[in-house]
């Protein structure tokens, strides 16, 4: 496992990385704001964060730059984690303690960012999450050293979960990731299933990574659950979806919950195949021009792929962490960066005007969304219908409900 660094390329770059001489007043540790993008980099999660989140770091840097001065040298680095707590945690204290990283952004895979959150917090820097979803993050888990940027798995059982027993989907069965993601998704949509007068029938749990779902798949089957909610992510998602639809599941009548599916999923299964998935998005390209532009730059520079919503997340929260330290001239204290970020309200090109809550929530609308049959898509990447918009207020746990200490 490498890290490499990624200095901000081209003409523009130079520019970004000189600066001008910094305010007397400004105080950068070693005159750098170091940002470190740490995600998975070849594995199950690689599309849906991996390089192009590194190229929304990138992207945040350069658009923040035009549109003020820029004092200092800004650096982008990213690391591969490799979806393993103890490798992203090394990582992680190497940045801090020997590379001087400010800043530590977007990481998938729940397990490496509670490891990472805990770290950040001792050494006082910044941890934006982007990728991870479990919602310990802002609950029993909190830190005045986090934010907790684009989704999580109360968000995704509320949104989804809900629409699904509301269509009728009341006894469910889970087949879940053993580890920290699945279990808070799993948990967070039993909690919902049951709430709404529904049941849990059973569940069973699959190695992360994991190639054949053949045994769970029949478990779930066998169970005969009106809805299989598939608590996982990633190429575990599509993997599921794929050999369900060869055991002809979805054709004997029950139907496949994707909690969380990212419109890299959708591309790699199909219309096909993914036509009728619903789920909870918190950001899609084709909603605005912003975004639509956005999503053309990101194309040509990552190999033709579209942004999921992580990696739009990864862009706003960058974006944003930046307004927070020229604001206070300083990145050398993280808890009071974090402390600016939730103070100031935030407004990028992507999400939009938002805010974040004393629990690290940032807090945006989320949409419903619906994968067109392929006769439905008009062209490349246009897989997604709006359903519902579900609005910032209601989007996310009520403040009160997480266990939070920060929540007074």
């Amino acid at each position: 496992m490498t890290t490499r660094t990624m200095l901000l390329g081209g003409i523009a770059a130079a520019a970004l990385a000189v600066g001008a001489s910094a305010p007397a007043s400004a105080q950068y540790t070693d005159g750098v704001i170091k940002i470190g993008v740490l995600n998975d980099q070849s594995g199950t999660y690689a599309d849906l964060s991996g390089q192009g989140s590194v190229f929304a770091a990138k992207k945040a840097v350069e658009d923040f730059c035009k549109a003020q001065k820029c004092f200092e040298k800004i650096e982008v680095i990213f690391g591969d984690h490799q979806n393993k707590a103890d490798i992203g945690a090394g990582v992680a204290r190497r940045w801090y303690d020997v590379e001087q990283v400010d800043v530590i952004v977007d990481t998938p895979t729940s397990s490496v960012a509670l490891a990472v959150n805990q770290i950040t917090r001792e050494k006082n820097k910044v941890f934006l999450n982007s990728g991870a979803g479990a919602s310990d993050l802002t609950g029993s888990a909190c830190s005045p050293n986090l934010v907790h940027w684009t989704y999580d798995t109360w968000a995704l059982a509320h949104g989804t979960g809900a629409a699904l027993v509301k269509q009728g989907g009341k006894n469910w069965y889970f087949l879940t990731a053993d580890y920290a993601f699945g279990h808070a998704l799993e948990r967070d949509t039993a909690a919902v299933v049951e709430q709404m007068g529904g049941k849990v029938l059973g569940k069973v749990r699959h190695p992360f990574p994991a190639q054949d779902f053949s045994s769970f798949l029949l478990q779930a089957q066998a169970s005969k659950a009106q809805v299989i909610g598939l608590a996982n992510a990633g190429a575990d998602t599509i993997n599921s979806i794929k050999q369900a639809s060869e055991f002809g599941i979805v054709q004997g009548g029950q139907k496949l919950a994707g909690l969380l599916v990212f419109i890299t999923d959708v591309h790699a299964l199909g219309l096909k195949t993914a036509q009728g998935l619903t789920f909870t998005e918190a950001w899609y390209w084709d909603t605005s021009d912003a975004n639509r532009a956005f999503a053309k730059e990101f194309s040509a520079a990552n190999k033709g792929n579209y942004p999921t919503m992580v990696q739009a997340g990864v862009y706003s929260a960058v974006m944003h962490y930046l307004k927070a330290v020229h604001a206070l001239g300083s990145d050398g204290d993280g808890a009071k960066v974090v402390a600016q970020m939730k103070a100031t309200p935030t407004d990028d090109k992507l999400f939009g005007k938002g805010s974040i809550r004393a629990d690290g929530r940032k807090i945006h609308d989320l949409m419903l969304v619906e994968v067109k049959k392929p006769e439905e898509s008009k062209g490349p990447w246009d897989y997604h219908k709006v359903l519902a918009t579900i609005p910032a207020a209601e989007a996310f746990r009520p403040l009160a409900d997480g266990g939070c200490a920060l929540v007074k």
